[in-house]
């Protein structure tokens, strides 16, 4: 641990080796970077000096070599007009000789011209025939050339007829076989259509067989047995294929009214790790033709969201005999959640689709339901671990502000006994001064400083000294006598 002392403030505090080294390195760092920053301007300083020094030593250079030139000019301008006059002169004097030796290089002139011209009329003529062969041998390479782009052109057009013929042929043979299958989807379209058209008529006819029987059987049982035997109904249909579609499934009566109702039925399905997959409530709904008091479906969707609410299902289906001449709920599937969300009307014979519907949708989804439950969790536990480092954060932060007022305190209280030390210590100097100047007085003292001027103490003292003698004297005396 190292002890620094604060240069604004003055107050001692203690760093780690860590802290230590990092302020000096700050610091080095600073300083380093200050030095190298008075380093770099000392360095443009020295070389703007010596920039401007060269300039100045090149000036006096150049104006030095500037004088001597011109000097040098004009000595060689006298000497050049010296010179001048002379060659006047020797012109003047060798004119005749000069004369006949420019006849004499004038016909060495003509003849080397004849024989340059000769020359040169067979370079012209060897240049001409080497330029005419090239020309011939260009021209026999271009012919060639030409032939060969004509050979490959023809080529190339013969291959693209083939390729376009081949192409055509192609495309006429799938054309072929687009309308063959286009024959073949129109025959089974048309077989299709009859086929849904025979069961159309077949579905229209089993619907009137068991309106038929449903009336018949409504009219031979009591209000309270009709709506059982709906419940039995599609209980029965659930069993039938319970283990082979649903073998995870729970389906039955909801028995618990703690909560004032209940369903009738509750459909659950769970994964093989017991993870719900989907949940329904079902409430069956059955009267006889016969009944004074006609309900309708929309009499029972209040409470039957209620109970799917209280038991936690997903889903809420009524399945309904209600309306039967009603065009909207013999359709089949009725979503209704416009009224109650996830909540459908249906007629007993779309018992089983609705649910495989609802199943099939809930296991698409159950991908999804598992993701963002795993988010959840993770949103869970980033949450607790915010809240635990804020919880971190703060109590850190409350025990940082504790201890940092303890050791303002501490601080002042060191701060208070180093000045009262200090004022301890000033008062034993000067008690030590004190002492030193009385000592320095005592020691000073004398018999003689005390006596002077003073006649009573001057006699005192001396017949003191005087009967001190005697008795010294008697002493002796006395000792002499004993030997």
């Amino acid at each position: 641990m190292n002890e620094i002392k604060c240069p604004n403030c003055g107050t001692m505090f203690t760093v780690d080796e860590t802290g230590y080294a990092d302020l000096v390195k700050q610091v080095r760092d600073a300083e380093f970077s200050r030095e190298l920053h008075e380093r770099e301007e000392l360095m443009a300083r020295e070389r703007e000096a010596a920039v401007k020094l060269a300039r100045q030593e090149v000036a006096g250079k150049a104006r030095e070599e500037a004088a001597a030139q011109e000097a040098r000019i004009a000595e060689l301008t006298a000497k050049l007009e010296a010179s001048a006059r002379e060659m006047e002169l020797a012109r003047q004097q060798a004119g005749a000789q000069e004369r006949e030796r420019a006849q004499e290089q004038r016909a060495e002139l003509e003849r080397k011209v004849a024989e340059l011209t000769v020359t040169l009329d067979q370079q012209k003529a060897a240049q001409t025939a080497a330029v005419q062969h090239e020309r011939d041998t260009l021209t026999a390479k271009l012919r060639e050339q030409e032939q060969a782009s004509e050979l490959a052109q023809e080529r190339a057009v013969a291959q693209m007829r083939a390729e376009r013929d081949e192409a055509r042929a192609q495309l006429a043979s799938e054309q072929a076989v687009r309308a063959s299958e286009k024959r073949q989807l129109e025959a089974a379209h048309a077989l299709e259509l009859e086929q849904a058209h025979k069961t159309s008529e077949a579905l229209i006819r089993y619907k009137d067989e068991e309106i038929e029987r449903l009336r018949d059987m409504k009219a031979r049982l009591s209000t309270k047995m009709v709506g059982e035997s709906l419940e039995q109904h599609c209980e029965t249909e659930f069993n039938r294929i319970r283990m082979t579609a649903f073998p995870h499934a729970y389906f039955e009566k909801d028995n618990d009214a703690s909560e004032g109702t209940k369903g009738d039925y509750i459909f659950r399905e769970t994964d093989e790790a017991g993870n719900e997959v989907v949940s329904i409530m079902f409430e069956m709904k059955n009267e006889n033709d016969t009944t004074a008091t006609k309900h309708k479906n929309e009499d029972f969707f209040k409470k039957l969201d209620h109970d799917r609410t209280q038991k936690k299902c997903e889903y809420a289906v009524l399945v309904s005999l209600l309306e039967p001449e009603s065009e909207l709920y013999n359709a089949g599937i009725v979503d209704v959640s416009y009224r109650y969300p996830k909540m459908y009307v249906i007629r007993p014979q779309f018992f089983i689709p609705i649910i495989t519907l609802v199943r099939n949708a809930a296991l698409n989804a159950l991908a999804y339901k598992q993701e963002l439950e795993l988010v959840r969790q993770q949103n869970v536990d980033v949450t607790h671990f915010e809240e635990k480092l804020l919880k971190f954060q703060d109590g850190f932060a409350r025990n940082f502000d504790l201890a940092s007022r303890k050791f303002q305190t501490a601080i002042d209280e060191i701060d208070k006994t180093i000045t009262h030390l200090q004022k301890t210590k000033e008062a034993l100097l000067s008690s030590d001064r004190n002492l030193r100047l009385a000592n320095d007085k005592a020691q000073d003292l004398s018999i003689k400083k005390l006596t002077r001027g003073n006649k009573t103490m001057k006699v005192a003292f001396e017949e003191a000294r005087a009967s001190a003698a005697k008795d010294d004297g008697a002493d002796d005396s006395v000792a002499s006598v004993t030997e």
